[in-house]
């Protein structure tokens, strides 16, 4: 997909923003993936970062907490008027939630060759399974957001070494 110019500076924006909370979440010791999302007038809605180990929760990832927020603070589930920035390619469970929240738009970092459901692993947004259709945009801040869990990942390996 193609994007303007003004388009691509506010996704950088945006993303750079996940990008800082991705690195809060690392440093409180959760894999470091974040999530922003914006609503239509382009004023930022929610924010979640990682906390399953901190809440002790499997569905505590990035996007969903920013998901719960984003729709409480709507009062609506429905947040097809809105954009979702996420670090890290959504997993199976998360593209569900995305797809169940009717997001407008969902914009991504870096592909996850091991679970994303977006389009690398598999694509849940273009399934037969899927009542909404999702537009989506990959790569943007790529290099970032890969060279965080990166880093993440290999600081957790050194450790334990």
């Amino acid at each position: 997909m193609l994007i303007a110019y003004p388009e691509y500076l506010i996704h950088r924006k945006w993303m750079s923003r996940a990008l800082e909370l991705a690195q809060a979440a690392g440093e409180a010791g959760e894999v470091p993936v974040g999530a922003a999302i914006i609503d239509a007038a382009g004023n930022l809605l929610a924010e979640g970062e990682n906390r399953k180990e901190r809440d002790k929760d499997p569905t505590a990832h990035a996007e969903i907490v920013a998901l719960r927020i984003a729709a409480q603070n709507l009062q609506n589930w429905h947040l097809n008027q809105c954009t979702l920035y996420v670090t890290l390619e959504p997993c199976p469970m998360c593209a569900g939630a995305i797809i169940h929240a009717r997001v407008g738009l969902l914009v991504y970092g870096v592909d996850d060759t091991k679970t994303g459901a977006i389009r690398t692993v598999t694509n849940i947004p273009d399934s037969a399974a899927s009542n909404h259709r999702l537009k989506v945009i990959g790569g943007v801040l790529e290099s970032a957001c890969r060279q965080q869990l990166q880093a993440w990942f290999a600081t957790k390996r050194h450790k334990r070494n």
